[in-house]
Protein backbone atom coordinates (compact mmCIF):
# COMPACT_ATOMS: atom_id res chain seq x y z
CA UNK A 1 0.00 0.00 0.00
CA UNK A 2 1.75 3.30 -1.09
CA UNK A 3 1.98 6.05 1.47
CA UNK A 4 -1.24 8.36 0.42
CA UNK A 5 -3.71 5.37 1.03
CA UNK A 6 -2.09 4.77 4.03
CA UNK A 7 -2.54 8.19 5.05
CA UNK A 8 -6.27 8.04 4.09
CA UNK A 9 -6.99 4.86 5.61
CA UNK A 10 -5.51 6.13 8.85
CA UNK A 11 -7.32 9.28 8.97
CA UNK A 12 -10.51 7.81 7.96
CA UNK A 13 -10.93 4.41 9.30
CA UNK A 14 -11.20 5.78 13.24
CA UNK A 15 -11.99 8.03 15.90
CA UNK A 16 -13.17 11.20 15.29
CA UNK A 17 -13.62 13.71 17.01
CA UNK A 18 -10.88 12.06 19.37
CA UNK A 19 -9.98 13.04 22.87
CA UNK A 20 -6.77 13.27 24.55
CA UNK A 21 -6.79 12.78 28.01
CA UNK A 22 -3.17 13.81 28.86
CA UNK A 23 -4.22 17.34 27.92
CA UNK A 24 -8.09 17.11 28.82
CA UNK A 25 -8.65 18.89 25.59
CA UNK A 26 -10.94 17.47 22.44
CA UNK A 27 -9.35 16.75 19.29
CA UNK A 28 -11.94 17.80 16.71
CA UNK A 29 -10.75 15.80 13.21
CA UNK A 30 -11.73 18.08 10.36
CA UNK A 31 -11.95 17.04 6.81
CA UNK A 32 -9.94 18.86 4.37
CA UNK A 33 -10.59 19.26 0.76
CA UNK A 34 -8.10 17.04 -0.34
CA UNK A 35 -10.02 13.96 1.54
CA UNK A 36 -7.40 13.65 4.72
CA UNK A 37 -8.19 14.72 8.25
CA UNK A 38 -6.52 17.59 10.37
CA UNK A 39 -7.18 18.28 13.59
CA UNK A 40 -8.35 21.22 15.70
CA UNK A 41 -7.93 22.23 19.22
CA UNK A 42 -11.01 22.82 20.41
CA UNK A 43 -10.31 23.49 24.36
CA UNK A 44 -10.51 21.58 27.64
CA UNK A 45 -13.21 19.80 28.36
CA UNK A 46 -14.78 18.64 31.61
CA UNK A 47 -13.66 14.71 33.24
CA UNK A 48 -16.00 12.30 34.38
CA UNK A 49 -13.36 9.91 35.59
CA UNK A 50 -9.88 9.78 35.29
CA UNK A 51 -9.93 8.39 31.46
CA UNK A 52 -13.68 8.51 30.50
CA UNK A 53 -15.72 11.38 29.04
CA UNK A 54 -19.69 10.84 29.31
CA UNK A 55 -21.67 10.12 26.21
CA UNK A 56 -23.51 13.75 26.55
CA UNK A 57 -20.36 15.25 26.23
CA UNK A 58 -19.40 12.88 22.78
CA UNK A 59 -23.08 13.90 21.48
CA UNK A 60 -22.06 17.70 21.81
CA UNK A 61 -19.41 17.69 19.83
CA UNK A 62 -21.14 15.14 17.09
CA UNK A 63 -24.51 14.30 15.46
CA UNK A 64 -24.93 11.29 17.58
CA UNK A 65 -28.60 10.66 18.45
CA UNK A 66 -30.21 9.69 21.68
CA UNK A 67 -30.05 5.54 20.39
CA UNK A 68 -25.87 6.68 19.57
CA UNK A 69 -25.38 7.85 22.99
CA UNK A 70 -27.35 5.27 24.96
CA UNK A 71 -25.33 2.25 22.71
CA UNK A 72 -22.16 4.25 23.47
CA UNK A 73 -22.97 4.46 27.12
CA UNK A 74 -23.86 0.61 27.30
CA UNK A 75 -27.42 1.46 28.75
CA UNK A 76 -29.27 -1.69 27.52
CA UNK A 77 -32.47 -0.03 29.26
CA UNK A 78 -32.45 2.95 27.86
CA UNK A 79 -31.43 1.73 24.58
CA UNK A 80 -35.02 -0.71 24.87
CA UNK A 81 -36.69 2.38 26.00
CA UNK A 82 -35.73 4.80 22.65
CA UNK A 83 -36.56 1.82 20.08
CA UNK A 84 -40.03 0.53 21.75
CA UNK A 85 -41.34 4.29 21.53
CA UNK A 86 -39.45 5.04 17.91
CA UNK A 87 -37.54 7.80 19.38
CA UNK A 88 -34.32 7.37 16.98
CA UNK A 89 -33.94 5.55 13.41
CA UNK A 90 -31.71 2.32 14.41
CA UNK A 91 -29.89 2.65 11.21
CA UNK A 92 -29.03 6.62 11.65
CA UNK A 93 -25.07 7.34 10.48
CA UNK A 94 -23.66 9.94 12.56
CA UNK A 95 -21.06 11.94 9.72
CA UNK A 96 -19.16 12.93 12.13
CA UNK A 97 -18.01 9.20 13.50
CA UNK A 98 -17.22 8.25 10.25
CA UNK A 99 -21.14 7.36 9.54
CA UNK A 100 -21.22 5.08 12.19
CA UNK A 101 -24.37 3.44 13.30
CA UNK A 102 -25.83 2.47 16.84
CA UNK A 103 -25.17 -1.03 15.95
CA UNK A 104 -21.38 -0.61 15.09
CA UNK A 105 -21.33 1.28 18.46
CA UNK A 106 -22.69 -1.70 19.75
CA UNK A 107 -20.05 -3.87 18.31
CA UNK A 108 -17.26 -1.25 19.62
CA UNK A 109 -18.62 -1.67 23.07
CA UNK A 110 -18.90 -5.80 22.93
CA UNK A 111 -22.92 -5.40 23.98
CA UNK A 112 -24.09 -8.70 22.50
CA UNK A 113 -27.27 -8.14 23.55
CA UNK A 114 -27.74 -4.54 22.56
CA UNK A 115 -26.91 -5.82 18.77
CA UNK A 116 -29.79 -8.65 19.18
CA UNK A 117 -32.30 -5.73 20.29
CA UNK A 118 -31.32 -3.22 17.64
CA UNK A 119 -31.41 -6.06 14.94
CA UNK A 120 -34.81 -7.02 16.17
CA UNK A 121 -35.70 -3.64 16.07
CA UNK A 122 -34.81 -3.28 12.33
CA UNK A 123 -30.98 -2.24 12.57
CA UNK A 124 -29.08 -3.01 9.49
CA UNK A 125 -25.30 -5.30 9.93
CA UNK A 126 -24.95 -4.46 6.31
CA UNK A 127 -24.59 -0.48 6.87
CA UNK A 128 -20.60 0.44 6.85
CA UNK A 129 -19.01 3.66 7.98
CA UNK A 130 -16.56 5.88 5.59
CA UNK A 131 -14.59 3.34 4.21
CA UNK A 132 -16.37 0.37 4.05
CA UNK A 133 -16.24 -0.98 8.02
CA UNK A 134 -19.06 -3.31 9.34
CA UNK A 135 -19.96 -4.11 12.82
CA UNK A 136 -17.79 -6.89 12.23
CA UNK A 137 -14.91 -4.98 11.37
CA UNK A 138 -14.91 -3.44 14.75
CA UNK A 139 -15.52 -6.86 16.63
CA UNK A 140 -12.55 -7.95 14.73
CA UNK A 141 -10.42 -5.48 15.68
CA UNK A 142 -11.12 -4.80 19.42
CA UNK A 143 -11.29 -8.86 19.58
CA UNK A 144 -14.81 -9.23 20.47
CA UNK A 145 -15.43 -12.85 19.62
CA UNK A 146 -18.94 -13.33 21.44
CA UNK A 147 -20.05 -10.07 19.21
CA UNK A 148 -18.54 -12.18 16.53
CA UNK A 149 -20.69 -15.41 16.93
CA UNK A 150 -23.89 -13.29 17.47
CA UNK A 151 -23.54 -11.38 14.32
CA UNK A 152 -22.62 -14.77 12.41
CA UNK A 153 -25.80 -16.46 14.23
CA UNK A 154 -28.22 -13.33 12.94
CA UNK A 155 -26.84 -13.87 9.57
CA UNK A 156 -24.84 -10.79 9.22
CA UNK A 157 -22.20 -10.84 5.98
CA UNK A 158 -18.77 -11.10 7.92
CA UNK A 159 -17.15 -11.52 5.07
CA UNK A 160 -17.64 -8.19 3.93
CA UNK A 161 -14.54 -6.62 2.45
CA UNK A 162 -14.05 -2.64 3.57
CA UNK A 163 -12.93 -0.14 0.95
CA UNK A 164 -9.45 -1.32 1.09
CA UNK A 165 -10.69 -4.89 0.61
CA UNK A 166 -10.11 -6.09 3.93
CA UNK A 167 -12.66 -8.40 5.61
CA UNK A 168 -12.87 -9.06 9.13
CA UNK A 169 -10.79 -11.58 9.28
CA UNK A 170 -7.99 -9.71 7.75
CA UNK A 171 -8.55 -6.84 10.70
CA UNK A 172 -8.31 -9.71 12.97
CA UNK A 173 -5.21 -10.92 11.54
CA UNK A 174 -3.51 -6.97 11.49
CA UNK A 175 -4.52 -6.73 15.31
CA UNK A 176 -3.31 -9.79 16.41
CA UNK A 177 -7.04 -11.59 17.64
CA UNK A 178 -5.63 -15.13 17.34
CA UNK A 179 -9.28 -16.24 18.46
CA UNK A 180 -11.26 -14.20 16.54
CA UNK A 181 -9.35 -15.26 13.02
CA UNK A 182 -9.61 -19.05 14.23
CA UNK A 183 -13.48 -18.26 14.38
CA UNK A 184 -13.34 -16.52 11.14
CA UNK A 185 -11.85 -19.20 9.15
CA UNK A 186 -14.47 -21.58 10.08
CA UNK A 187 -17.60 -18.40 9.71
CA UNK A 188 -16.90 -17.28 6.63
CA UNK A 189 -17.18 -20.64 4.53
CA UNK A 190 -20.76 -21.02 6.72
CA UNK A 191 -21.48 -17.40 5.54
CA UNK A 192 -20.86 -18.00 2.09
CA UNK A 193 -22.80 -21.40 2.15
CA UNK A 194 -26.07 -19.50 3.32
CA UNK A 195 -25.90 -17.07 0.55
CA UNK A 196 -25.49 -19.06 -2.22
CA UNK A 197 -28.43 -21.23 -0.20
CA UNK A 198 -30.70 -17.87 -0.03
CA UNK A 199 -29.75 -17.50 -3.73
CA UNK A 200 -31.02 -21.00 -4.86
CA UNK A 201 -34.67 -20.55 -2.80
CA UNK A 202 -34.58 -17.21 -4.01
CA UNK A 203 -34.36 -15.73 -0.98
CA UNK A 204 -33.86 -11.62 -0.54
CA UNK A 205 -30.72 -11.07 1.63
CA UNK A 206 -30.01 -7.51 2.74
CA UNK A 207 -26.27 -7.60 2.09
CA UNK A 208 -25.91 -3.98 0.13
CA UNK A 209 -25.46 -0.25 1.76
CA UNK A 210 -26.78 1.45 -0.95
CA UNK A 211 -25.30 4.81 0.54
CA UNK A 212 -22.42 3.13 0.61
CA UNK A 213 -22.38 2.25 -3.48
CA UNK A 214 -22.48 6.02 -4.03
CA UNK A 215 -19.67 7.32 -1.69
CA UNK A 216 -17.58 4.48 -2.76
CA UNK A 217 -17.39 5.17 -5.89
CA UNK A 218 -16.66 8.98 -5.14
CA UNK A 219 -13.91 8.01 -3.10
CA UNK A 220 -12.22 5.70 -5.53
CA UNK A 221 -11.95 8.81 -8.01
CA UNK A 222 -10.92 11.05 -4.88
CA UNK A 223 -7.21 8.84 -5.18
CA UNK A 224 -5.57 8.91 -8.41
CA UNK A 225 -3.01 6.37 -6.96
CA UNK A 226 -6.08 3.91 -6.05
CA UNK A 227 -7.07 4.29 -9.91
CA UNK A 228 -3.36 4.04 -11.39
CA UNK A 229 -3.59 0.44 -8.99
CA UNK A 230 -6.84 -0.26 -10.38
CA UNK A 231 -5.79 0.77 -14.14
CA UNK A 232 -2.69 -1.52 -13.66
CA UNK A 233 -4.31 -4.22 -12.23
CA UNK A 234 -7.13 -3.83 -15.15
CA UNK A 235 -3.96 -3.94 -18.07
CA UNK A 236 -2.96 -6.93 -16.69
CA UNK A 237 -6.14 -9.04 -16.52
CA UNK A 238 -6.43 -8.35 -19.77
CA UNK A 239 -3.54 -9.94 -21.27
CA UNK A 240 -1.14 -8.10 -23.85
CA UNK A 241 -2.97 -6.27 -26.62
CA UNK A 242 -2.10 -7.26 -30.44
CA UNK A 243 -1.79 -4.40 -32.97
CA UNK A 244 -4.93 -4.67 -35.09
CA UNK A 245 -4.29 -5.37 -38.26
CA UNK A 246 -6.96 -3.80 -40.74
CA UNK A 247 -5.51 -3.93 -44.06
CA UNK A 248 -7.23 -6.05 -46.53
CA UNK A 249 -9.67 -6.63 -44.03
CA UNK A 250 -13.16 -7.18 -45.87
CA UNK A 251 -16.14 -5.08 -43.76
Amino acid sequence: MDTTLWMVRTACQHRAPQISHKTSCSHISMHSPGGLTTTKMAGPLPRVSDSLFSAMELAKMSDMTKLHQAVAAGDYSLVKKILKKGLCDPNYKDVDWNDRTPLHWAAIKGQMEVIRLLIEYGARPCLVTSVGWTPAHFAAESGHLNVLKTLHALHAAIDAPDFFGDTPKRIAQIYGQKACVAFLEKAEPECQDHRCAAQQKGLPLDERDEDWDAKKRELELSLPSLNQNMNKKNKKSQGPTRPSNTKGRRV
